[in-house]
Formats: C-alpha cells, sequence, structure tokens
C-alpha cells in the first residue's frame, strides 16, 4: 500500500464496516460492522473504534447466558501480544488475584480478593520473576481498590476497598508487613450485586474518589431504594467525609485512574446486559465533574433503555456520550496510565484496560488487554488489542485478565483470576 503523509493520514475516517485511517498511530482501524469480533479469533494489532451511530436496536429476545468453563491453563500456552514484546508468568498459585497498585519505591501491592489479603512483590529478577514475596496484610474480605496517599515518594498511608468499608494502614516507604490495625474511614457502602470498589486520589489530594457500581442490571432507583448513592463515582476527602457524588449514570465503574498529566478522572465501565448481543458497550472514559451516564434509564447519549421507557426525559439531553465505547459485555475491570520508559516513546501516558470476558454475549468477546492511545490527553475513541490468547473453542477460556499495572523496570503486569496468575509483559528495545 502507498504510504501517506502524516496530514493525509489524521483524521480520515470511512463508514461501514471499512478498514479506515485513523490517525498517525494506528494504521488501519476496523469500524461499523467490522468492529464487532470474537475473542477467540482476537489479535494483537488489531485497532477499531465503535461509536454511537453503529449501536443496533436493542433485542431482549437475543439476549445471551453463554458463561465460560474456566478450565486449567494447557501446556505450553500463554498469551498473546505484538512483536517486540514477549510474555512470562510473573506469579502463580493467587485465589482470585484483582487490582494492583505500584508504591513509590517500586513495589507492587495486589489485592488477593479470595484470599482476603495483599501481597506484595519485590523487584523482578534476571528470569522475569519477582526478588521477593510479602503478606502486607489479611484477614481484609473481599478486598480490590488499594491507594497511596498523599501522592509523591513519602505517603503515610495505604487505602484499602473491600464491598462495604475503605481502611487505611499507616504505611512507611520500603514497608513489607503492615505495622499496626486497619483505621476504617467509610463503612456503609452498599454490598450485593457488583462488589468492585475500585480507589482513586485528585492530584491535589484533596479528593479520595471511590467507585460503587449498581446493585442490579436495570432496577429503578425510582422505586428501588437499594441502588442510592450506586452506579456512580463518590467523592470524599481523605478523611472519609462525604462530599459529592462525582460521576452518575455509571452503571458499573470498576476501574478507575487519574490522568496524571491531566488531573482528569477516568474509569472503566460494565454496563448493563439483556438488550443483545451489541448492546449496550462497555466503555472508557474521563468523568466530567457532575456529569450524568445515563443508567438505568439511557445509554450512551439519549438511547432509552425499552425496558424504563418514557421515564426521566427530563434527562436525555444531559447524557453524555463516553470517550471511547468498547464491545458489549467485555466486562472493563482495572484501567491504568502507563508510566514506564521500557515501552516506545509512544505508549507513554496511553491507557491500558484489562478485559474480563463475557457471559451475556452468544460469540465470546472481552478476554484480554486494551490499549487507548492518548494524544494530548484526550481518545479518539480509538482502541487496540494489545494482550489476547485467553480463550479456547466452544465454551472453554483458561484466563481472564482483572487488573493492570506498570512494574518499576517499566514492563506491564497483568492479573488473572481465571489461572491465579500474574502476566509480565516486557518490551526489546
Amino acid at each position: 500500500m502507498k504510504t501517506l503523509s502524516l496530514s493525509l493520514i489524521v483524521g480520515l475516517f470511512a463508514i461501514g464496516g471499512l478498514l479506515v485511517w485513523a490517525d498517525a498511530n494506528p494504521d488501519k482501524v476496523l469500524t461499523g460492522s467490522a468492529a464487532f469480533t470474537a475473542a477467540l479469533t482476537d489479535k494483537p494489532g488489531v485497532f477499531r473504534k465503535i461509536t454511537a451511530a453503529d449501536l443496533p436496536q436493542p433485542n431482549p429476545a437475543q439476549s445471551a447466558s453463554n458463561f465460560p468453563r474456566v478450565v486449567p491453563r494447557p501446556d505450553g500456552v500463554i498469551p498473546q501480544t505484538l512483536p517486540g514484546f514477549s510474555v512470562g508468568l510473573f506469579a502463580s498459585g493467587l485465589k482470585i488475584p484483582r487490582a494492583m497498585k505500584r508504591a513509590p519505591n517500586g513495589d507492587i501491592f495486589l489485592a488477593e480478593n479470595g484470599a482476603g489479603q495483599i501481597r506484595i512483590y519485590r523487584g523482578i529478577g534476571s528470569d522475569g520473576k519477582p526478588g521477593s514475596v510479602s503478606v502486607f496484610a489479611t484477614d481484609l474480605g473481599p478486598v480490590y481498590g488499594l491507594a497511596f496517599y498523599p501522592s509523591g515518594n513519602d505517603p503515610k498511608w495505604l487505602y484499602v476497598s473491600n464491598t462495604t468499608t475503605v481502611s487505611r494502614f499507616a504505611y512507611k516507604r520500603g514497608d513489607l508487613t503492615a505495622t499496626g490495625k486497619p483505621e476504617t474511614i467509610i463503612s456503609g457502602l452498599p454490598g450485593g450485586g457488583h462488589v468492585t470498589r475500585d480507589l482513586a486520589f485528585s492530584l491535589d489530594g484533596k479528593s479520595l474518589f471511590v467507585a460503587v457500581g449498581s446493585g442490579s442490571n436495570i432496577d429503578d432507583p425510582d422505586d428501588h431504594p437499594g441502588e442510592k448513592n450506586r452506579a456512580n463515582v463518590l467523592e470524599y476527602t481523605p478523611e472519609g467525609k462525604f462530599v459529592r457524588i462525582y460521576g452518575a449514570g455509571i452503571r458499573n465503574p470498576a476501574g478507575i485512574a487519574v490522568n496524571p498529566a491531566t488531573g482528569e478522572l477516568w474509569c472503566s465501565v460494565n454496563e448493563r446486559d439483556a438488550l443483545g448481543d451489541n448492546l449496550v458497550p462497555d466503555y472508557i472514559t474521563h468523568i466530567e465533574p457532575g456529569g450524568f451516564y445515563g443508567w438505568p434509564w439511557f445509554y450512551i447519549g439519549g438511547n432509552q433503555d425499552p425496558r424504563l421507557a418514557g421515564k426521566h426525559p427530563e434527562l436525555k439531553s444531559k447524557v453524555i456520550v463516553p470517550d471511547v465505547l468498547l464491545q458489549a459485555h467485555s466486562a472493563s475491570l482495572q484501567m491504568m496510565f502507563y508510566d514506564g520508559a521500557q515501552f516506545p516513546a509512544e505508549y507513554k501516558g496511553d491507557i491500558f484496560a484489562a478485559e474480563h470476558g463475557s457471559w451475556n454475549r452468544a460469540v465470546r468477546t472481552g478476554y484480554k488487554v486494551i490499549r487507548v492511545p492518548l494524544r494530548n490527553g484526550k481518545a479518539t475513541g480509538v482502541y487496540e488489542d494489545f494482550l489476547t490468547g485467553f480463550v479456547l473453542e466452544g465454551d472453554r477460556a483458561w484466563g481472564r485478565p482483572v487488573g493492570v499495572v506498570t512494574a518499576s523496570d517499566g514492563s506491564l503486569l497483568v492479573s488473572d483470576d481465571g489461572s491465579g496468575s500474574i502476566w509480565r509483559v516486557s518490551h526489546s528495545k
């Protein structure tokens, strides 16, 4: 194919399921119907862009129950990634590994949900394995979110969430075990339903953000009191005082992160089910303070959910369309901004997000890690399949990505609660 100049490449888009030029980063992008593919055939390096115009009409009759049968990882099978990158097994034998965060000294903290504990991985040896493994704290229940406070090289606290509380441990740089009991600063978060409670701090350290998913698929808060203060990102002070609902109508903001370059809060979202194979798209977006994203009455702009037809017409024009639409039912979980120096320069500042994988789609989707290229902190709606290969023929899957974090050497670590593992993706310069 003839090489196009940068000025011709930028901003050129075609329509309706074609391979198109998107920007100076991806060569080709799948759009329209071509963007909707199957996990079994997904390959690293494929870019896609889904827009609101690509969405089909709701079709509840098409709704599928297609849960994966998680099986042991076959011998010799590992996740697949792009040329120039390599994948290795960093840790194994874990009980539902979930979100991860890197401490200022480079230690990797893992929420091991199934064991109710936090593990620490220190260093990376020449074999790509951790130099040492410690248990920081136990008896934490279904632990998920982790955040260090204040920012910088000398945090004083490690904040930890489970389904109903946010607590904090006293922490000093390099601690491998907790030196005291946790202090509960937020209690009474609603339990049940979506149980992920991710945490993030604003860049100025004044705000603690807590993600709380809905307790249902489509329950209307008007007549379901249990949905109060759910499907939102809540803002608190670092001491745990409630401030406001920061972002509303976000069905399950399973992953949140603050862009270190812009200070914007972003989230990775599981949208609703039972409207068909390709509705409603999951998404990744920055959150407008006080913004409304539709759940449960609307989705992806002013599209009304037919199960709540006629409800709250005054909100239709207020629904914000997310930045990046993902295939429906992908189950997007933790996200982060790549801040390492090992990957090529164009990756710096880009988003990586883990897609846990579908159950409500006849043809399985998700089960991968994606990359969202950003330019000047903005997304174009394009995303790239970066790490794939977790599914097998039939109803089988051996892996389900959950958490993503940049290691101190610039490699990417991915937790996988299907195989109970952490994978390490490195780049050869």
